[in-house]
């Protein structure tokens, strides 16, 4: 069974919160309380690894103006999308797809229930209620040929026939066994630096492995049938004692449940520095826990690849001997596992989440703040959790709410401007231009203006290599709720398909477009210069090009005058023109129109140098980051 995603409804901050993936690996970033831990034990708590407590259960939200005390919800639940292997299909009468989830009410009871068509006879809705002479008398009454009279094959028989005569859909208790067949779950705590606690957990999984190993599994059962014989006896005196006390009691029964599975009790870790000085870990620092700890799951990575290799394949047992079923899938959960780690072990934790991912029917869930773990998958692979009225919300970026084509173009886009992850998930504003030009010049001419860098505002600069680019880019975080500007030359508006034309932008970013798009050049409204001008270059003063260029590129002969640059306005486009001047009469001539820029940035001294329609575009921004 393979868990591919899951949603939780009622479990402490959790909501609603839907669609959770589970991948290779999936990462949950977000503050303090924000729901991490909450998530990972809501997914224990479907896999049967977490008993619902009654602080489990998420508080209803009520008035404020209600002073009575908060009721809890009626029920939690956890819903799972799984992919059956075929020999779980064949076992369980399932499909390959299907739903699953384990909730609880008020008793704090849980139950596993499978959507699917429910039987028209109430009687076959939930099996687990009948024994096994009422199940052979419905095979009987529906003249059902089972392939065995145990009570695995008489339920199959009658899900069958329950599915085929329904009248309806809607969850039902799940077949007999396949709780079984859940996902393991291999919890790795980081916030708490306890390596016997890694050792048991490892060890334990190898233990209930080894349980299941055929040969072992049949001289089990045959010890635990004959003790549980043995139990049974024992009860029925202790019934009959009852019975003897107590004569209004109609029947008294017990029935004996013996399992040697859960027999592994602890294996404490002791280590040694120096020969005969054992010491227990709770007598060593964190930092040593934390590396032992490490180890260990290190270890366990190589017991996962080697599980993986000696997997049996289907139908290659010998002779009569039962089909083994396949490997379950095994979802690996880290919880903060970079705690106390240097930076070093910190990169060690990435590369041993990235072996275990590569391992066939591994899962990897990931808990962190760590910038490097964020940063280190595809965006789509990152859930952030944040709290909204107290309560867990879900932002995932790069999810295809924009289609495939745009996701991968802007995935392109961030790898080649290196831009993060965990910038994109926790900066308060972006700023999307064009292209080199502005990214260089853009953090020189706003520290200028504003007296701090945009980092320190909060401000994420992208340079999209066009126009288009930091359209795609814009549209994409605004539908994300993102804070974002979006700052292009004015001739951007002439572009091929009309995309900066007041209709699309309109059809983009919806009627307040103009919050988002800024053109540089275009006539402003109040202070801001009437004039029109096509590019960012055309906006600086001819006299600052000339002091500018005197200061960085010196003319062959003579001094370079404002008339000089003035001369190449209105002659096509200025900030090419300019560049061939410099370069034709100047020894220090500029290698490119980025550079270019970005000197004339260097060069600058007063604010009142940058132009007035760039330096309210950069308060602008720094408004919208605070």
């Amino acid at each position: 069974m393979h868990l591919n995603s899951f949603s939780v409804n009622g479990f402490r901050s959790l909501t609603e919160v839907a669609d959770i993936p589970i991948r290779k690996p999936t990462i949950l970033a977000g503050h303090n309380d924000g729901g991490k831990s909450a998530l990972l034990d809501a997914l224990a708590f479907l896999l049967g690894k977490h008993a619902l407590a009654e602080d489990d259960r998420t508080y209803l939200i009520t008035d404020g103006d209600d002073e009575s005390a908060p009721l809890r919800c009626e029920e939690s639940s956890v819903e799972g999308a799984f992919t059956l292997d075929a020999w779980e299909q064949e076992q369980f009468a399932l499909p390959e797809q299907v739903r699953l989830r384990r909730c609880s009410g008020e008793d704090l009871v849980s139950r596993l229930d499978v959507w699917q068509p429910i039987p028209a006879d109430e009687r076959l809705r939930d099996l687990s209620q009948h024994l096994v002479p009422a199940l052979k008398d419905l095979v009987k009454e529906f003249e059902l040929s089972p392939s065995s009279m145990r009570r695995s094959d008489l339920e199959q028989a009658l899900c069958v026939y329950g599915r085929e005569h329904a009248d309806s859909e809607g969850w039902v208790s799940a077949p007999s066994g396949l709780d079984k067949r859940m996902p393991r779950y291999l919890p790795f705590d980081g916030k708490v630096a306890k390596p016997d606690d890694a050792v048991k957990i490892t060890l334990v999984d190898r233990f209930q492995s080894h349980m299941a190993d055929p040969v072992l599994k049949g001289r089990l059962s045959a010890i635990e049938d004959e003790v549980q014989d043995r139990l049974r006896i024992d009860a029925k005196s202790l019934c009959d004692h009852i019975q003897t006390r107590c004569p209004d009691l109609k029947t008294v029964s017990v029935e004996p449940d013996v399992s040697f599975q859960q027999g592994f009790k602890a294996a404490p870790l002791r280590i040694a520095r120096r020969a005969g000085e054992a010491v227990g870990l709770d007598r060593t620092g964190l930092g040593s826990n934390r590396r032992i700890s490490l180890a260990v799951w290190e270890w366990n990575s190589e017991l996962l690849a080697e599980e993986e290799d000696t997997a049996p394949a289907v139908g290659a047992t010998e002779d009569e001997a039962p089909e083994p079923p396949p490997p379950v899938q095994t979802i690996v959960v880290y919880d903060e596992p970079d705690t106390h780690l240097d930076y070093t072990h910190q990169r060690k934790i990435m590369e041993l989440i990235r072996t275990q991912s590569a391992i066939r029917n591994v899962s990897v869930l990931v808990a962190t703040h760590s910038m490097n773990l964020i940063d280190g998958v595809d965006i789509s692979d990152v859930v952030h959790l944040k709290l909204e009225n107290h309560r867990t919300v879900v932002e995932r970026l790069g999810a295809g709410l924009l289609g495939d084509a745009i996701d991968e173009h802007l995935g392109k886009i961030a790898a080649a401007v290196g831009l993060r992850n965990s910038v994109l998930l926790h900066e308060r504003c972006f700023l999307a231009v064009e292209g080199e030009t502005e990214q260089r010049a853009f953090p020189l001419l706003f520290r200028l203006c504003e007296g701090l860098s945009l980092q320190a505002a909060g401000i994420a600069l992208w340079a999209c290599f066009n126009n288009e680019g930091a359209l795609h880019l814009a549209r994409y975080l605004a539908k994300q709720g993102r804070t974002i500007m979006l700052v292009v030359d004015a001739d951007s508006r002439n572009v091929r398909k009309g995309i900066f034309k007041a209709p699309k932008l309109t059809e983009f970013f919806g009627s307040d477009a103009s919050r988002y798009v800024k053109f540089l050049g275009e006539p402003g409204d109040g202070a801001v210069q009437q004039e029109r001008y096509n590019e960012l270059e055309e906006l600086f003063r001819d006299d600052v090009w000339a002091r500018v260029a005197n200061k960085v590129w010196a003319k062959t002969e003579g001094a370079w005058q404002p008339a000089d640059f003035a001369a190449l306005r209105g002659q096509g486009k200025f900030s090419g023109a300019v560049q061939e001047m410099l370069q034709a009469d100047s020894e220090s001539g500029p290698g490119g129109k980025p550079e270019m820029m970005y000197e004339l940035a260097m060069a600058l001294d007063n604010s009142d140098d940058v132009p007035e329609q760039l330096r309210e575009v950069f308060e602008q921004l720094r408004k919208l980051a605070s």
